[in-house]
């Protein structure tokens, strides 16, 4: 049973790794648009990366139920618990800095009830000038390098651990 968890956080945590590389790879590109192209593109991201969004908070869950199962002395569970923290690094950052972005990016977009109701969350109530297009885009786009980074972490910490015997 734990390898099958095991496996199964594992590819939670590489789902994560991969929304959040996959925006690090379009920054070169992204950043040569001009204001109208960023503006028009930045919609196609909903809701396909906001579904796979959903591996973020489920690979905390399944790290800490690792957790639970591995003995505190030895290697293993200072790596998995790393992993745990590179994934919480990156709710952290998408919080502290997507997520403010992401607000302004999808005013005025038709979402769902559940969209509508996630991207209030935490709601400013002055929103930031569109003249800071660049400003807004850096913040955003930073971010994901950011969160890449701590996913990385948190992949390879998780993939050490669960390859080596204590």
């Amino acid at each position: 049973m734990f390898n099958i968890l095991t496996v199964i956080t594992v590819i939670f945590v590489a789902v994560a790794m991969a929304l959040s590389l996959a925006h690090t790879l379009e920054l070169p590109g992204k950043m040569r648009l001009d204001k109208e192209t960023y503006y028009a593109i930045q919609p196609i991201y909903y809701p396909g990366f906001t579904i796979g969004g959903i591996s973020e908070p489920v690979s905390i869950i399944l790290i800490i139920i690792l957790l639970l199962f591995t003995p505190t002395e030895g290697t293993q569970f200072w790596l998995t618990l790393t992993a745990l923290m590179g994934i919480i690094g990156m709710q952290v950052v998408y919080w502290l800095f997507t997520h403010p972005v992401n607000q302004f990016w999808v005013e005025g977009a038709k979402l769902s009830d559940i969209g509508s109701s996630f991207f209030a969350f935490g709601m400013k109530k002055e929103r930031p000038p569109s003249a800071d297009w660049l400003k807004l885009r850096d913040q955003w786009e930073y971010s994901h390098v950011a969160r890449a980074g701590f996913a990385l972490i948190s992949l390879i910490a998780l993939v050490i651990a669960i390859s080596i015997k204590n």
